[in-house]
Protein backbone atom coordinates (compact mmCIF):
# COMPACT_ATOMS: atom_id res chain seq x y z
CA UNK A 1 0.00 0.00 0.00
CA UNK A 2 1.17 3.53 -0.74
CA UNK A 3 1.37 6.02 2.12
CA UNK A 4 1.13 9.80 2.02
CA UNK A 5 1.07 12.26 4.92
CA UNK A 6 -1.12 15.24 5.72
CA UNK A 7 1.85 17.37 6.84
CA UNK A 8 5.61 17.34 6.62
CA UNK A 9 5.92 17.28 10.42
CA UNK A 10 3.69 14.20 10.58
CA UNK A 11 5.76 12.54 7.87
CA UNK A 12 8.92 13.37 9.83
CA UNK A 13 7.53 11.68 12.95
CA UNK A 14 6.45 8.62 10.95
CA UNK A 15 9.72 8.28 9.04
CA UNK A 16 12.20 9.22 11.77
CA UNK A 17 12.19 6.84 14.73
CA UNK A 18 14.27 9.16 16.93
CA UNK A 19 11.84 12.03 16.36
CA UNK A 20 8.87 9.73 17.02
CA UNK A 21 10.42 8.68 20.34
CA UNK A 22 10.82 12.31 21.38
CA UNK A 23 7.24 13.25 20.41
CA UNK A 24 5.41 10.06 21.42
CA UNK A 25 7.62 8.13 23.80
CA UNK A 26 9.55 4.95 23.13
CA UNK A 27 6.72 2.39 23.35
CA UNK A 28 4.28 4.36 21.17
CA UNK A 29 7.03 5.10 18.61
CA UNK A 30 7.90 1.39 18.42
CA UNK A 31 4.26 0.45 17.84
CA UNK A 32 3.90 3.23 15.24
CA UNK A 33 6.83 1.76 13.33
CA UNK A 34 5.10 -1.65 13.26
CA UNK A 35 1.69 -0.25 12.23
CA UNK A 36 3.26 1.72 9.37
CA UNK A 37 5.11 -1.40 8.22
CA UNK A 38 1.80 -3.32 8.35
CA UNK A 39 0.16 -0.65 6.19
CA UNK A 40 2.97 -0.68 3.65
CA UNK A 41 2.92 -4.49 3.43
CA UNK A 42 -0.86 -4.73 3.04
CA UNK A 43 -2.50 -5.03 -0.36
CA UNK A 44 -5.57 -3.21 0.97
CA UNK A 45 -6.78 -1.80 4.26
CA UNK A 46 -8.88 -4.93 4.75
CA UNK A 47 -5.62 -6.93 5.10
CA UNK A 48 -4.84 -5.13 8.36
CA UNK A 49 -5.31 -7.09 11.57
CA UNK A 50 -3.12 -5.54 14.26
CA UNK A 51 -4.30 -2.42 16.04
CA UNK A 52 -8.05 -3.07 15.78
CA UNK A 53 -8.55 -1.23 12.45
CA UNK A 54 -11.97 0.40 12.25
CA UNK A 55 -13.81 3.29 10.70
CA UNK A 56 -13.97 6.38 12.84
CA UNK A 57 -17.42 7.09 14.23
CA UNK A 58 -18.98 10.22 12.82
CA UNK A 59 -16.82 10.16 9.69
CA UNK A 60 -19.36 8.47 7.40
CA UNK A 61 -16.81 5.64 7.12
CA UNK A 62 -14.36 7.94 5.29
CA UNK A 63 -11.71 7.83 8.01
CA UNK A 64 -10.09 4.82 9.66
CA UNK A 65 -7.97 4.45 12.72
CA UNK A 66 -5.75 1.81 14.26
CA UNK A 67 -4.63 1.58 17.87
CA UNK A 68 -1.04 2.28 18.71
CA UNK A 69 -0.40 2.19 22.49
CA UNK A 70 -1.14 4.17 25.60
CA UNK A 71 -4.34 5.62 24.11
CA UNK A 72 -2.76 6.79 20.83
CA UNK A 73 -4.36 6.10 17.44
CA UNK A 74 -3.12 6.42 13.88
CA UNK A 75 -5.79 8.14 11.76
CA UNK A 76 -5.90 7.82 7.95
CA UNK A 77 -8.15 8.26 4.92
CA UNK A 78 -8.27 6.74 1.46
CA UNK A 79 -6.02 8.70 -0.90
CA UNK A 80 -6.90 7.77 -4.48
CA UNK A 81 -7.63 10.48 -7.06
CA UNK A 82 -11.10 8.88 -7.16
CA UNK A 83 -11.57 6.82 -4.02
CA UNK A 84 -13.27 3.46 -4.61
CA UNK A 85 -16.81 3.49 -3.25
CA UNK A 86 -19.58 0.98 -2.77
CA UNK A 87 -23.10 1.43 -4.08
CA UNK A 88 -24.10 3.18 -0.86
CA UNK A 89 -21.32 5.77 -1.53
CA UNK A 90 -19.17 4.68 1.45
CA UNK A 91 -15.48 4.01 0.88
CA UNK A 92 -14.79 0.49 -0.35
CA UNK A 93 -11.86 -0.18 1.99
CA UNK A 94 -11.28 -3.57 0.37
CA UNK A 95 -10.17 -1.76 -2.80
CA UNK A 96 -8.17 1.01 -1.11
CA UNK A 97 -4.45 0.69 -1.79
CA UNK A 98 -3.41 4.31 -1.15
CA UNK A 99 -3.89 6.03 2.19
CA UNK A 100 -3.04 9.40 3.67
CA UNK A 101 -1.95 9.49 7.30
CA UNK A 102 -3.92 12.38 8.78
CA UNK A 103 -2.82 12.42 12.42
CA UNK A 104 -1.65 10.61 15.49
CA UNK A 105 -4.22 11.31 18.17
CA UNK A 106 -4.59 10.47 21.79
CA UNK A 107 -7.90 9.30 23.22
CA UNK A 108 -9.50 11.60 25.74
CA UNK A 109 -8.23 10.03 28.95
Amino acid sequence: MQLAFETKSLRDICENEAQAKVKLGETVAETLKHRLADLQAATSVKDLVAGRPRTMSGSAEKTMLVDLRDGYNLVFTANHPNNPVKQDKTVDWERVSRVKIMSIERDNV
